[in-house]
C-alpha cells in the first residue's frame, strides 16, 4: 500500500501485482481467489524460457502504457520433496533458483555461477514472504527450476543433495524472476504441491487438489499483497 498526495488529498494506491501461471488451469484457480483489481493473472507457457517472454513482453506492455507493476508472482502447482512438502501444501519461495543451469564435469555440477556467467538464484523480499507464509500457513524454502521433471528417485536424490533447502519443483519460477529482475521488480514463487518428486507415477497426482489449494492460498495471500508497500522492502 502506498500513500499519495493528489490535490490536497491523501489516497491510497495499492500495489500492481502480476501473477504468472504456467496454463489455463492454473491462471483461474489464481482468478477464483481474487476480488479486487490489484492483481492480474495470465499463463505465459510452459518452461523457463517461455515463461520469460511471455511475462516480459507483459511488463514492457504495462510499462509503456503508464501502468507499471510493483511486484511479480510466479504461482502454480509442482512436485514437492518429500516428507517435508506433502500433496496438498503450499511452498512458498525464500529462494527461486535455476537447478540445471549449469555444466555437468567429472567433478559433478557446476552452476553457471561457478563458471563466471549471469546468476542461479533470485531471492524474494524477506519480510513480503514471511507475512505471506504466516497469513496461508505456508511451507517457506527453495524452489528449484527444471527444464527437465524429475521422474526417478535418483534424479530427486541428486537434487536434494545440491539443494538441501529445496521444497518443491517447477518448470517456471525462475524465468518469470528473470524476467522480473529486467524490470527491476521483485517477485515471489508460489506453489501447490500436487505430487511427489521423483518416480514418475500419474496416477498418483493429485492436480485439483493442488489447484483448490492453490485457490485456498491466494485468498489468503491476496490481503497482504493488496497492503504491502513496494517502498518498504
Amino acid at each position: 500500500m502506498v500513500l499519495q498526495v493528489q490535490e490536497g488529498l491523501l489516497t491510497t494506491l495499492r500495489p500492481r501485482v502480476l501473477a504468472a501461471t504456467a496454463v489455463p488451469a492454473e491462471r483461474d484457480a489464481v482468478a477464483r481467489a481474487l476480488t479486487g483489481e490489484g492483481i492480474s493473472v495470465i499463463a505465459v507457457g510452459v518452461g523457463p524460457a517461455r515463461a520469460a517472454a511471455h511475462t516480459a513482453t507483459a511488463l514492457a506492455a504495462a510499462a509503456l502504457a503508464g501502468t507499471p507493476y510493483d511486484l511479480v508472482v510466479s504461482a502454480g502447482i509442482g512436485g514437492g520433496f518429500q516428507p517435508e512438502a506433502p500433496v496438498g501444501s503450499l511452498v512458498l519461495a525464500d529462494e527461486i533458483t535455476a537447478a540445471d543451469l549449469g555444466a555437468e564435469t567429472s567433478d559433478g555440477f557446476l552452476p553457471v555461477t561457478e563458471l563466471g556467467f549471469g546468476t542461479v538464484t533470485h531471492r524474494p523480499p524477506d519480510a513480503l514472504v514471511r507475512d505471506l507464509a504466516t497469513a496461508a500457513g505456508a511451507l517457506t524454502g527453495t524452489v528449484l527450476t527444471v527444464s527437465t521433471v524429475t521422474g526417478t528417485a535418483a534424479r530427486a536424490a541428486q537434487l536434494r543433495a545440491r539443494h538441501p533447502r529445496a521444497l518443491a519443483e517447477a518448470m517456471e519460477g525462475f524465468g518469470v524472476a528473470e524476467a522480473a529482475a529486467a524490470h527491476h521488480l521483485p517477485v515471489l514463487e508460489i506453489r501447490a504441491v500436487s505430487n511427489p518428486v521423483g518416480p514418475r507415477n500419474r496416477a498418483a497426482w493429485r492436480i485439483g487438489d493442488a489447484l483448490t489449494a492453490l485457490t485456498a492460498g491466494f485468498a489468503k495471500f491476496a490481503p497482504v499483497l493488496e497492503s504491502w508497500n513496494p517502498h518498504e522492502s
